[in-house]
């Protein structure tokens, strides 16, 4: 099934998630909950336990973000997180710069590794088994699984917000404890940003995916899953994988200051 790729970016957002509890909850337990605000005034990178090293780099980013609107930031020092941003003082995507971020993390170096190693599981457990198997095999199910995740990418971060005026970008909260910014990464699944900044449903998020979904169903996969559960299970799953990546992408910057720390 085409779900079982699927499965594996399940896994490895859970573990994501236990590593962001294991280092990040001790610390967010002791401060003080904030108010949800729709537009958070993030900016966690500045902390009193900071060095002044950390603080510098820290404000150089930030300085960044604000003149770009955009980051160059990696999850785990690796996969792209250039629409995640640690502060609200930056300016409005255009639709130009929209794709442009978009097609800058779809085809990044890291995304080649990534889906040839997916396609290598797929192979090993003969998911999808009208792909057949041998080099062949390979090669259609790799090109299958770049396209679905390029697909989803285009559609969330560019096409949908350009057509709706909605900003694809995830704004840090930074503040409060770990349950409460938990709570707010999760629900930017369904609240988003317009680009004049207000709050919105994030209808990019939900029928975005639900599209990709439908595109690559049934247009590349193997006719014995082109059928409407298989296309709902896999809009749910990558809505389910994308709430993950937003946890994790709250906690993040939490995490890379305490591996500097250690370092």
């Amino acid at each position: 099934m085409k779900t079982f790729w699927r499965g594996k970016f399940f896994l490895s957002g859970l573990s994501a998630i236990v590593t962001s509890i294991l280092l990040v909850a001790p610390s967010a337990a002791q401060q003080t909950p904030a108010p949800a605000q729709p537009n958070p005034p993030a900016n966690s990178s500045q902390t009193p336990s900071s060095s002044p090293a950390d603080q510098s780099k820290s404000n150089a980013d930030l300085k960044k973000q604000e003149e770009t609107g955009t980051s160059n930031d990696r999850l785990f020092y690796a996969l792209p997180n250039f629409l995640t941003v640690e502060t609200k003082n930056v300016p409005p995507l255009t639709p130009g710069q929209k794709f442009k971020v978009v097609s800058r993390g779809a085809f990044d170096y890291i995304e080649f590794a990534w889906y040839a190693a997916l396609a290598g599981i797929s192979q090993a457990e003969n998911s999808e088994p009208g792909f057949g198997q041998g080099a062949e095999g390979y090669g259609k199910r790799y090109g299958a699984y770049f396209a679905d995740g390029t697909i989803e990418n285009y559609m969330v971060g560019a096409v949908l917000p350009s057509l709706l005026r909605q900003d694809p970008r995830y704004y840090q909260l930074g503040q409060g404890g770990f349950l409460h910014r938990t709570e707010y990464a999760v629900s930017r699944v369904f609240v988003t940003r317009s680009d004049s900044g207000h709050a919105q449903f994030n209808f990019s998020e939900i029928v975005g995916s639900a599209m990709s979904a439908g595109i690559s169903t049934y247009s590349y996969h193997p006719r014995g899953d082109r059928n409407l559960p298989n296309t709902a299970s896999v809009w749910g799953s990558q809505v389910g994988y994308d709430t993950i990546t937003f946890v994790v992408k709250e906690f993040w910057p939490d995490i890379r200051r305490k591996l500097g720390k250690k370092k």
